[in-house]
């Protein structure tokens, strides 16, 4: 697969993808919410990098809102729970029903996939690898290599995500944490997913792939490849400079990404940002834990 454009994002703010949360879209497309790298923790007023994840979280899901946009559902792409507490998924599980819609939940690498599947559960929160809305198929996959950052995909990963494709003609949306291209940051595309070859190469093979969706890089990506969306999002909590080749705290607001996928194929997608910097942000950090 040839990047279409490697370094300028393809697309980025497209006119006809400005203040989509105030397009009507016709009721066959399925509206998403995207929400990432929560960081919440067992105590509820713990911090990452001088930041309450859990009122960053709070006031980033105020913004979407404020904006009176209804999702279909909601995904949630991994670094859920900084410490991995049942009591971080407990509470996490209890913020999601509040949606009112199902939320999909993945792991990231801070995450332990075990505890979070226990705890993440409810009416309407679940873990699940493969769900099917109106016409789409998301694949939700599984990235985390206990005990590091970057991410890899087992084999088993791998296989169900050539059984989700080869059953299913329509279109589909695969998401994952760790990113599968490098975003242009030699820090944490040293910390992307290892065998991502292999997972482009069954994207190359069924077309009716038409999106790529990540967590991880805390920043906004948008590009195409050989047509495929290829999307990151920020975290809702703290933001990394985008192009710098060393961990550098970037002086942007949470945000949060609307995806309204077609029944065409097409992806049309908008980050917002929440309407301040999170207190207490320590900008001058060199990295965390």
């Amino acid at each position: 697969m040839s990047n279409e454009n490697p370094s300028i994002p393809a697309n980025f703010g497209r006119a006809r993808e400005r203040d989509l949360h105030k397009v009507s879209l016709p009721p066959e497309c399925l509206k998403i919410l995207q929400i990432t790298d929560t960081h919440l923790y067992a105590d509820a007023d713990s911090r990452l990098l001088g930041v309450n994840t859990l009122n960053s979280f709070r006031n980033t899901i105020a913004t979407f809102r404020h904006t009176g946009w209804q999702p279909d559902l909601v995904l949630a792409t991994g670094d859920l729970v900084h410490d991995a507490s049942p009591e971080g998924y407990q509470r996490l599980a209890s913020l999601f029903d509040e949606f009112g819609c199902p939320v999909y939940c993945l792991p990231g690498n801070h995450d332990l996939p075990d505890i979070m599947r226990e705890h993440l559960k409810g009416e309407r929160v679940s873990c699940p690898q493969v769900v099917d809305h109106k016409g789409w198929r998301l694949v939700l996959l599984d990235s985390v290599l206990t005990g590091r950052v970057g991410g890899h995909l087992a084999e088993s990963q791998l296989q169900l995500l050539e059984d989700a494709l080869r059953t299913h003609a329509g279109p589909v949306l695969i998401s994952l944490h760790h990113q599968p291209v490098p975003v242009g940051s030699h820090w944490i595309d040293d910390m992307g997913l290892d065998n991502a070859d292999a997972l482009l190469e069954r994207v190359a093979a069924h077309p009716q792939v038409k999106g790529l969706l990540w967590g991880h890089v805390h920043q906004i990506f948008d590009t195409r490849l050989d047509g495929v969306r290829l999307l990151g999002t920020p975290s809702t909590c703290v933001q990394f400079t985008p192009s710098v080749d060393e961990f550098s705290v970037d002086q942007q607001q949470p945000g949060f990404r609307l995806l309204a996928l077609m029944p065409d194929g097409e992806i049309l997608t908008e980050v917002l940002r929440a309407r301040h910097l999170p207190h207490g942000l320590e900008v001058a950090s060199a990295g965390y834990d």
